[in-house]
């Protein structure tokens, strides 16, 4: 997972234009690759991203993940949020396939 202090400028830039929406989207610099899952504007913060699987496949990467809402009984703010998470591997020449 890249901190987003670490993420690279030209995908930060599409994460700031498309973050309202879902989204999907991949990023190569030639020597790694980053896969990228927004899930849009959500009504309140609190929220994480589990990645439940990553790994090559015949036809493809897989990347699948799921947003967890805020449980029961947790603080949550108040203020809308926009949940996404960026991985960062080494570069494969496959397709992707985002579950």
């Amino acid at each position: 997972v890249v901190a987003t202090e670490n993420i690279p400028d030209e995908l930060m830039v599409y994460v700031e234009e498309e973050k309202a929406e879902p989204f999907y989207r991949t990023y190569s610099d030639g020597d790694f690759m980053y896969l990228c899952v927004g899930y849009g504007e959500q009504e309140t913060g609190g929220y994480s991203i589990s990645v439940n699987a990553l790994y090559l496949a015949e036809d493809g990467v897989c990347f699948d993940t799921t947003l967890m809402g805020p449980g029961p009984g947790e603080e949550q703010i108040a203020s809308k949020s926009y949940p996404y998470i960026v991985i960062c591997t080494e570069y494969i020449d496959s397709p992707i396939v985002f579950q």
